[in-house]
């Protein structure tokens, strides 16, 4: 043991992740519950413990735990506990070399298990790897917080039907789409985080860009693999000029271009060139051509609308236009391109068949501001304030109600996706 120095959040996911991987490929699937409530118990014991001494091999520290609160718990279960008792006394308290190997790729395609639906496949493992709350999965997909807390567990209840060690996929490609997903719900809740206080989990959006290189590494021929991580690399490469110091939210056409991170926009440019050659289209690829075209305009004038209008257009066909929000997103480069009038007009169409769209009522006010309506903008803003549990938003569209009203402004201004 030596001491302590403190772990950040991205490093506690990453251990639980691994280790519960370990344990999911030594009990199997039908042991789902117990392996999770074993790594937590480690995790709390970790977390008693450590801040005085800390192991060398955190890992291996936490991984050996969990076996021996695993073993404590299947002990206590009546009709498991000769199996699983042998299982987990079979087990070497500690194996250091096996535990400096990287599971956090393994570990989401195990979770993603194929005799799941998608939707219960991407709920659990963004609730049980990832580290998600029920409300920040369900506020990704504006669904009730029930309905993926059942999602959750009818996929856990069948994962122990199955009553088999979860099959580790033969191949770094198997079960990507599902991963995908995972990774984009944890890339956008660390972007834009349901609560909004903080504006930004850093540690959430190194963990899924780290997880997302991963798998390009696996699967480097995959557009959609490499469409997202370019996503992630061009939003991440806004973040200094979009959350300031002090967490405060500004938005894309009042950012400070030059505080951009310019190496991560030509990583991310060079991936999107890369992968567009001749690929199909892709929702991913799609997102981070729209992105790139974002970091090549030197601002909001100069930034080429009708592609942009074009891809979003593109967008709502390969999503097959079940997701509204992209076409919400499609209105504020309408207006660039046709209008605010006609984007309106459309707006309300949209409104009508999605009532309860959430930022359906900021973007009315964006649009109703740059028609030079600012009554009617303060209205839709006021809206779209008590619709919205997110602090940072809140701050922002109270921002724009003050501004139109004349009230001194905040220094820093509004947020963008």
């Amino acid at each position: 043991m030596s001491s302590a120095e403190p772990l950040g959040e991205g490093r506690w996911r990453e251990l639980a992740r691994q280790a519960l991987a370990r344990l999911l490929r030594t009990y199997g699937s039908a042991q789902f519950d117990l392996c999770e409530d074993a790594v937590q118990d480690a995790l709390l014991q970790a977390y008693q413990q450590w801040p005085a001494r800390s192991p060398d091999d955190p890992l291996a520290w936490l991984i050996a735990t969990a076996r021996r609160r695993y073993a404590d718990r299947a002990r206590s279960d009546a009709r498991r506990r000769d199996r699983e008792t042998r299982a987990a006394l079979s087990q070497p308290t500690q194996a250091p070399e096996v535990a400096q190997r990287d599971d956090s790729l393994l570990v989401l395609q195990l979770c993603c298990h194929p005799e799941l639906p998608r939707s219960g496949q991407v709920a659990l493992t963004l609730r049980a790897v990832a580290g998600l709350s029920t409300a920040q999965i369900a506020n990704a997909y504006q669904l009730p917080e029930r309905t993926i807390a059942q999602r959750i567990t009818r996929a856990k209840r069948r994962l122990g039907e199955l009553g088999q060690p979860l099959p580790q996929p033969a191949a770094a490609g198997e079960r990507v789409t599902a991963v995908l997903d995972v990774l984009y719900v944890m890339f956008s809740e660390a972007h834009h985080t349901t609560a909004g206080a903080p504006a930004r989990d850093a540690d959430l959006a190194v963990e899924a860009m780290h997880l997302t290189r991963l798998l390009r590494r696996g699967v480097p021929e995959s557009t959609e693999v490499t469409g997202l991580l370019a996503l992630m690399l061009l939003t991440e490469a806004r973040h200094p000029a979009r959350v300031g110091p002090d967490g405060r939210l500004t938005s894309l056409d009042e950012q400070d271009r030059a505080l951009w991170n310019r190496e991560l926009i030509s990583e991310g440019i060079g991936l999107v060139e890369q992968a567009t050659a001749g690929a199909e289209p892709g929702p991913y690829l799609i997102q981070a051509c729209i992105a790139a075209l974002h970091a090549e305009a030197s601002d909001i004038a100069a930034t080429d609308w009708v592609e942009i209008l074009a891809l979003y257009r593109l967008l709502e066909i390969v999503t097959g236009h079940r997701n509204p929000t992209i076409a919400l997103n499609r209105l504020v480069a309408q207006a660039m391109v046709d209008g605010v009038d006609v984007a309106l007009g459309q707006l309300d169409a949209l409104e009508a068949d999605h009532p309860g769209l959430p930022r359906l009522n900021a973007v009315r006010g964006h649009l109703l501001e740059q028609a030079g309506r600012p009554d009617d903008a303060a209205g839709a803003y006021r809206r779209a304030i008590a619709a919205t549990i997110n602090l940072a938003e809140q701050q922002h569209l109270r921002h724009r109600v003050r501004r139109l009203s004349g009230a001194p402004a905040d220094p820093v201004q509004g947020p963008s996706r």
